[in-house]
């Protein structure tokens, strides 16, 4: 069963810029073809990686204020944030292996 927190405007704060932990956004919509190709893999490594690291997803259509803070022009756009702050961020969708990739590099800079 996928971990992936669906979030709002209303708990992007609380779920993503006060985690304890590294959170991965991804900002999609239903409409989008790439987007729907991406999230069995974000199912699949909130799996695995539950407890040290926060996948969450958010709908820019439905959310169009934290899209427009966030400046996403086009999805999926994935977003990667530590201690509240983007560090990293990957545009379209992507295989498993650069997304598994991002995450360890994001862990290894809050490990660092």
């Amino acid at each position: 069963m996928s971990k992936v927190i669906e979030i709002t405007d209303g708990n992007f704060e609380e779920e993503v810029l006060k985690s304890t932990v590294p959170t991965e956004v991804d900002f999609w919509a239903p409409w989008c073809g790439p987007c729907r190709m991406v999230l069995p893999i974000y199912d699949k490594l909130s799996e695995e990686y539950d407890g040290k690291f926060k996948f969450c997803k958010i709908n820019v259509d439905e959310n169009r204020q934290t899209a427009a803070k966030y400046q996403i022009m086009s999805i999926p756009m994935q977003k990667y944030f530590v201690n509240g702050q983007e560090v990293d961020q990957i545009l379209g969708a992507v295989p498993e292996s650069v997304i598994r990739a991002k995450v360890e590099s994001v862990l290894k800079k809050v490990s660092d």
